[in-house]
Order: structure tokens, then sequence, then C-alpha cells
């Protein structure tokens, strides 16, 4: 489950499935019914492979939290997934960061900037 790093960022460390699928329904879940949505940052370092489905719930998470106002971060990205965001032309869509706290930091940042 995801970890609170601050009020205003969540941080999950995704591996394969079903894990995958299970963390990815429960932040959906916990964007649509929260007053209070945070930023979530996504450590992808443990997954080896998305599937069609994995997709899916990254797009409608991220669709959730545009809706509120909020931001989704990748890091930690390896190879092979990295390839699949590129080939399906994804890349273009998620905001991706090297590791997590470059991904916080930058969250940080953007909210600084905003504010």
């Amino acid at each position: 489950m995801a970890t609170d790093w601050s009020d205003d960022i969540a941080i999950s460390e995704l591996s394969d499935e079903p894990a995958i699928s299970e963390e990815l329904t429960g932040l959906i879940d916990r964007v649509a019914q929260a007053e209070s949505t945070p930023h979530i940052v996504l450590n992808l370092g443990s997954v080896t492979y998305l599937n069609s489905s994995n997709i899916a719930q990254l797009l409608k998470l991220r669709a959730g939290l545009s809706k509120a106002g909020r931001k989704l971060k990748l890091c930690s990205v390896s190879d092979e997934v990295w390839s699949v965001f590129h080939v399906t032309g994804l890349d273009k869509v998620f905001h991706f960061a090297p590791d997590p706290m470059t991904a916080l930091a930058g969250l940080q940042l953007e909210d600084a900037e905003e504010s």
C-alpha cells in the first residue's frame, strides 16, 4: 500500500503481478474517494513487465489525479518496462524520474512554483 510521504505526496513501491494490479486498484479507489488527494509517486524498480490491464490502470490513475489537480510521477523504470512506455507512446503521457528522491523533489519544486 502507498505510504504517505507528506501531507501532499504518497509513494508506492510496485512489484510484478498480482501485486501491481492490487496496488493500482487501491490507489485508484483512494483517489476516487479522497477529499484531499495527494500527488503520487510510483516506484517501478521491482516491476519487470506491464500488461495491458496494468497500462489501463495507470491511465485511469493518471486521469483521476489530473481531475483532482494532482500529479503522477513514475520512477526507477527498468529498460524492459521503459520500452513498453516508449513503443506505446505513453512515454509522452506520463512523467518520469530516475529515482524516488528525484521524483519527490520534483513534485515539491513544482508545487512551490505553482503556489
